[in-house]
C-alpha cells in the first residue's frame, strides 16, 4: 500500500516531525564540515604537486604558497558562515516549535550550510587543481606564474558566491515572535 501526505510513515510527515532546530544544527555542521573537507583536498591537491615540482625548481615552494592559502580561505568561509547561522538560532516555546514559521526557519538555514559547503567544496577543488598546475608550470616556466595565479583568483571567487548566495538564503530565517 503506497503511503499517502497523511499516513504517518512518509516522508513529508516524517521531515515535518524534526525538530527545526535539528535541521538548523545539521545546516550549520554541514557548512562547516564540508568547507573545511573541500580546504584539506584543495591543500592536499596543491601540496603534493608543489611539493613533487619542487625538486626541480625549488625557487617555487615560497612563492606557491600562495596556492594554499586560498584553499585555506575556503575553510575560514566555512566558519564565518557557520557563526553567521548559529547567530541567527532563537529560542522558540514548545507550543511553537512546528508552526510553519519555525519549520521555514529552519529550513533556511538548513539550505544555507548546504550552499555554503557545497560551494566551498567545489572551490576548494578548483583551486586545489589550479594551484597544482600553477606550481608545476611555474616549475617549468617562471613567467605563467603570474597568469594562473589570475585564474586561481576567479576560481577562489566561486567560494564567495557561495557564502554570499547563503547569507542571503538565511535572511529568510525568522522565527515566531515569543508570546508575554
Amino acid at each position: 500500500m503506497a503511503a499517502t501526505l497523511g499516513d504517518s510513515s512518509s516522508w513529508s510527515t516524517a521531515l515535518v516531525k524534526i525538530s527545526p532546530y535539528t535541521f538548523s544544527a545539521v545546516g550549520i555542521a554541514i557548512a562547516i564540515g564540508v568547507s573545511v573537507l573541500g580546504a584539506a583536498w584543495g591543500i592536499y591537491i596543491t601540496g603534493s604537486s608543489l611539493i613533487g615540482a619542487a625538486i626541480k625548481a625549488p625557487r617555487i615552494t615560497s612563492k606557491n604558497l600562495i596556492s594554499v592559502i586560498f584553499c585555506e580561505a575556503v575553510a575560514i568561509y566555512g566558519v564565518i558562515v557557520a557563526i553567521i547561522l548559529q547567530t541567527k538560532l532563537e529560542s522558540v516555546p514548545s507550543s511553537q516549535i512546528y508552526e510553519p514559521e519555525t519549520l521555514r526557519a529552519g529550513y533556511a538555514i538548513f539550505a544555507s550550510g548546504i550552499i555554503v559547503g557545497f560551494a566551498n567544496l567545489v572551490c576548494g577543488l578548483c583551486v586545489g587543481i589550479i594551484g597544482s598546475s600553477c606550481a608545476l608550470s611555474d616549475a617549468q616556466n617562471s613567467s605563467l606564474f603570474v597568469k594562473i595565479l589570475v585564474i586561481e583568483i576567479f576560481g577562489s571567487a566561486l567560494g564567495l558566491f557561495g557564502v554570499i548566495v547563503g547569507i542571503i538564503m538565511s535572511a529568510q530565517a525568522t522565527w515566531p515572535a515569543k508570546s508575554v
